[in-house]
C-alpha cells in the first residue's frame, strides 16, 4: 500500500473547493514534477556550512525567480552568504511567511553509498545532503509559492518566501541578521511555517505533528588552566584533569525529569495509537518518570523522546596538548545543552556552574536563546487540521515539541505564530539519514506533501 491510498477521494468539502481555486493552468501534477526535478538541482548546489556559500542557493532561486517574472530582493550577510526574499501582495490578514534555511551540514563521502551532492533517484528516493533537511521542504515553500503567483487570484494576506543562510551554525548570518538588519522583511507577518514537524504513518495511523516550540539550545565552553608540563612529570592538577573532572560530573549528574504541559499533550495524542504497554505510560508521562526504571528504557525505545522528558548537556567537543608528551596550560570542552522551555537560559547555566563549583573550571556561554510557544489558536493551524482531515480521514495532527533548534525561535521573539511543519509523510522506520549517511526523501511522498502543503496554503490565503 503506497501512502497515495491514504489519500481521500476528491470531490467535497475543503479539497474540492482547494481544486476549483487553483487555475487549470497549475495542475498538482506539473508542479509536482518541477518539485521534483527543482529539488534534485538545488541539492547539487554546494551549500555546506562551513562555509555556507548560500549565495550560491541564492542563484539558483534568482534564475527561477526572474524566468517566473517574480520581483525578489537579496542580500549578503558578509561575503557569500547570501540571503533572498519575495513578497505576494494580498489583504489585511496578517502576513504568511515561508521560512527555510538553505545551508547543509557536511557529509563525509566515504560514509555514502553516493554522492552527497549529487541529487540521485534511485530506488524512489531522492538522495543528497538535505533532501530532508531541509532543501525539500524548502522546494515545497518554492513550489507554493510559485503555484499562488501563477494562478493569479486574489490572497487576503500577503505570503513571503524567505531563503536564508547559516541555520545550521545558528542562523547568525541568515535570520538573525536579517531581523537586525532588514525588519521590514517581517512587517505584517503574524504567521509562519518552517522545518521542525512532518507527517509520519505506522500501520493505518498517521500523525502529523507541528513544532510549537523547541528545546532552548545553550552551548556552553569549559575552560580549564593550570601549570604545564612535560608529560612524563605529571602534577597533581592539570588542566586536562580539571576538564576530565568537571566531564565526569555532568555525566554522572542528570537533570531532574518534568513534563511540561506541551510535552504532555505531545504524549497524550501519541499514546492513542501506541501499543498497550507504552499507550499507559504515555497517556500519563508525569507519573511515568517517576519510576526509575522507565526513563533508561525510554531512551533506548525512543532517544527523541526521552530528550523530551529532560535538560540535558551532550559532551560534543574537547581538546588540550598538541603534543602527546605536553601536559598543556589549558584544556576546554564544549557542550550542547538543550533545555525545556519552561525557565530561562540563566538558570541551566546556574546549574551548571554550580555543580562545576571547586573544580577550577569557568563556564563560557557560546550562544543562548530565549524560550517562546506559539499558540495553537490560530487559522494557520486550523487549515492544517481542515485539510490534513479530508486529505487523510482518521489522521491526527498533534502539537509537538522539537529537541533540536531551528530559525522559528527568531521569530517567535517577534511575537509571529510559528510551526514546524512538512506534510511529507514518511513511515516510522524509514530512515531519512538527517544530519547522516544517505539523507533520502521518498519520491512519492515529496511529491504528495508539494501538493498537500499548497491546499493548506491556498485554504489559508483564499
Amino acid at each position: 500500500m503506497t501512502l497515495r491510498l491514504f489519500r481521500n477521494n476528491l470531490g467535497s468539502g475543503v479539497l474540492a473547493s482547494l481544486l476549483i481555486l487553483f487555475s487549470s493552468a497549475v495542475t498538482a501534477q506539473s508542479i509536482e514534477d518541477e518539485a521534483v526535478a527543482w529539488l534534485q538541482d538545488f541539492i547539487r548546489v554546494d551549500t555546506v556550512n562551513p562555509p555556507g556559500n548560500e549565495t550560491r542557493a541564492v542563484e539558483f532561486y534568482r534564475e527561477i525567480f526572474d524566468a517566473e517574472g517574480i520581483e525578489y530582493e537579496w542580500v549578503e550577510s558578509a561575503p557569500g552568504r547570501g540571503n533572498i526574499w519575495a513578497r505576494l501582495e494580498g489583504g489585511d490578514e496578517p502576513g504568511l511567511m515561508l521560512l527555510q534555511h538553505t545551508d547543509v551540514v557536511p557529509a563525509d563521502k566515504e560514509f555514502w553509498t553516493t554522492d552527497p551532492l549529487s541529487g540521485e533517484l534511485r530506488d524512489g528516493y531522492i538522495l543528497g545532503r538535505g533532501a530532508r533537511d531541509m532543501k525539500g521542504t524548502g522546494i515545497a515553500h518554492l513550489a507554493t509559492f510559485l503555484g499562488l503567483h501563477r494562478s493569479g487570484r486574489a490572497l487576503n494576506r500577503d505570503v513571503v518566501f524567505l531563503a536564508t543562510a547559516d541555520e545550521e551554525a545558528g542562523g547568525f548570518y541568515g535570520a538573525g541578521w536579517l531581523i537586525e538588519n532588514r525588519p521590514e522583511i517581517f512587517e505584517g507577518i503574524g504567521l509562519l511555517i518552517n522545518e521542525g514537524g512532518a507527517g509520519s504513518v505506522s500501520g493505518d495511523e498517521i500523525v502529523f505533528g507541528v513544532e510549537v516550540t523547541q528545546k532552548v539550545p545553550v552551548w556552553l565552553r569549559l575552560n580549564a588552566i593550570d601549570v604545564p608540563g612535560h608529560g612524563s612529570s605529571p602534577r597533581a592538577t592539570t588542566s586536562v584533569l580539571r576538564i576530565v573532572e568537571a566531564l565526569n560530573r555532568i555525566k554522572e549528574n542528570p537533570f531532574e525529569p518534568r513534563i511540561i504541559p506541551a510535552v504532555d499533550a505531545y504524549f497524550s495524542g501519541l499514546a492513542v495509537s501506541m501499543d498497550d504497554d507504552w499507550a499507559q505510560a504515555y497517556a500519563d508521562m508525569g507519573r511515568a518518570i517517576t519510576d526509575p526504571e522507565f526513563l533508561p528504557a525510554l531512551q533506548n525505545f525512543r532517544p527523541g523522546h526521552h530528550a523530551l522528558t529532560r535538560d540535558i548537556c551532550s559532551i560534543t567537543r574537547m581538546g588540550g596538548s598538541s603534543k602527546i608528551n605536553t601536559i598543556p596550560p589549558e584544556a576546554w570542552a564544549e557542550l550542547d545543552c538543550r533545555m525545556l522551555p519552561d525557565r530561562p537560559a540563566e538558570e541551566l547555566i546556574a546549574d551548571v556552574e554550580a555543580l562545576l563549583e571547586g573544580t577550577g573550571v569557568n563556564v563560557e556561554v557560546i550562544m543562548a536563546f530565549t524560550p517562546a510557544i506559539s499558540t495553537t489558536n490560530s487559522t494557520l493551524f486550523e487549515s492544517i487540521v481542515n485539510v490534513t482531515g479530508e486529505l487523510y480521514p482518521g489522521s491526527q495532527v498533534l502539537s509537538a515539541v522539537s529537541t533540536g533548534f531551528t530559525d522559528s525561535h527568531f521569530t517567535r521573539d517577534l511575537g509571529i505564530v510559528s510551526y514546524g511543519f512538512s506534510p511529507v509523510i514518511t513511515r516510522a522506520d524509514d530512515p531519512t539519514g538527517v544530519h547522516g549517511n544517505d539523507e533520502r526523501i521518498p519520491v512519492d511522498a515529496f511529491r504528495a506533501g508539494v501538493t498537500d502543503l499548497g491546499a493548506i496554503v491556498r485554504n489559508l490565503v483564499h
